[in-house]
């Protein structure tokens, strides 16, 4: 790895498995935005005998992980691997079994309902169906002022912040009265992502954000992401299966494996000299994906259609 690869990856999200071993001092770090500590997520099957024990599904295991103010966290593996059971857990949606989920220092398993409603204005979430997420009986307008009004806005308040998140989209005033069947797929994420925005978060839950868009409107949706990072100084924990996606966003990549993080480090390291064989096997399953940069791996000829390319 080089000097700067180096650099870069001690400055963004620090993030490690929780059976990893250290082998010298702890030093004190500064306070992160989000920080999850040793995250066990159980849940408890149904029983497979009338007087046999219920069987329990791990989907977390002992996952731990830091993220920095304006920095941007990736999670990948395959559908199972505890990906969203983990944006659940950021988002206090689930209670975890064990371990702690913490935002600004604070628990947020321990804050009282009204705590947590408080709380949310700093962490919003971006779902991955923009057909789904958003009411259609519902106005782009009460759609996107919602988050203002379980915090109990000021009405007078609502139109402008919602104008405002609107057209930090690229949407218009004329959209405001529209309903979610008038606009497209790509137009309807951004109606999404103006929803995460009107509260004026610090870190925004984006679960699989591109998934259900066509190729050419992911690279659209992507490159907005970066553009109002920029602006707003905005963290992101993006949980995608797709990982030219995290390539294009992220600082960092975890690899998420049954529950558990088996490798994680910057993009160019991850998907230039990935060293877990089940990183090597997702990159193995993506064909021309990263062409030059996987060390020991034949090149392949032409980067992924999916790819957008780096602004």
């Amino acid at each position: 790895m080089s000097g700067g690869t180096q650099g870069r990856t001690a400055a963004s999200i620090t993030a490690r498995a929780a059976d990893a071993s250290g082998s010298g001092a702890v030093h004190a770090q500064p306070p992160a935005l989000l920080e999850v500590e040793n995250l066990v997520q159980r849940y408890r099957l149904p029983r497979e005998r009338l007087f046999g024990a219920a069987p329990e599904l791990v989907a977390l295991d002992g996952v731990s992980l830091r993220i920095e103010p304006g920095r941007s966290l990736g999670v990948v593996g395959e559908s199972g691997s505890g990906k969203s059971t983990l944006a659940r857990a950021v988002m206090a949606l689930e209670r975890p079994s064990a371990g702690t989920v913490r935002f600004l220092g604070q628990d947020l398993n321990a804050l009282s309902a009204a705590q947590l409603r408080r709380a949310r204005r700093d962490f919003q979430m971006v779902f991955q169906d923009p057909y789904g997420s958003l009411d259609p009986r519902q106005k782009v307008l009460r759609i996107v002022a919602e988050p203002l009004d379980v915090l109990g806005a000021e009405a007078g308040d609502v139109r402008a912040r919602v104008l405002e998140a609107l057209e930090s989209v690229g949407l218009r005033a004329a959209d405001l009265d529209r309903y979610p069947h008038e606009f497209s797929g790509g137009q309807r994420q951004r109606i999404a992502i103006a929803r995460a925005l009107v509260t004026r978060p610090r870190l925004i839950v984006a679960d699989e954000p591109v998934s259900a868009l066509d190729v050419s409107v992911q690279a659209q949706v992507l490159n907005l992401l970066q553009e109002l990072q920029r602006q707003h100084g905005l963290s992101y924990l993006l949980i995608s299966h797709d990982l030219a996606v995290v390539d294009h966003v992220c600082d960092e990549v975890l690899v998420l494996r049954k529950g558990r993080i088996v490798e994680q480090g910057s993009p160019e390291r991850l998907f230039g000299d990935a060293r877990h064989p089940y990183t090597r096997a997702l990159l193995d399953a993506v064909p021309g994906a990263f062409p030059g940069r996987r060390r020991g791996t034949r090149a392949r000829a032409g980067a992924m259609e999916s790819k957008p390319a780096r602004p």
